[in-house]
């Protein structure tokens, strides 16, 4: 297997999972934005994306609704990419 093959797996997995939260809110904020971006992400990005979704989906969700404040451990640049997105698409 190539790098080139093992970075292709691993963003349809992020895909995947982005799709599969076990909250249907989550996966409505987390799906499109992984089909919006996820094949222009390298390995930095897909490690970004990976740490937030690592994260438990009721205080994700608290944050992309700016409900709550993130913890300092979160990367709040890629997480206002999250919310930009979404917010764009609820705009429409």
């Amino acid at each position: 297997m190539t790098a080139g093959e093992d970075i292709a797996i691993r963003r349809k997995r992020l895909r995947y999972r982005a799709w599969h939260r076990g909250t249907k809110e989550m996966d409505l904020v987390l799906g499109p934005f992984c089909d919006a971006n996820i094949e222009g992400y390298g390995t930095d990005e897909l490690d970004r994306l990976e740490a937030l979704m690592n994260e438990e989906d009721p205080p994700l969700l608290k944050w992309v609704m700016r409900q709550e404040e993130p913890p300092a451990h979160i990367d709040r640049a890629f997480l206002d990419l999250v919310v930009a997105d979404h917010q764009a698409r609820i705009e429409k």
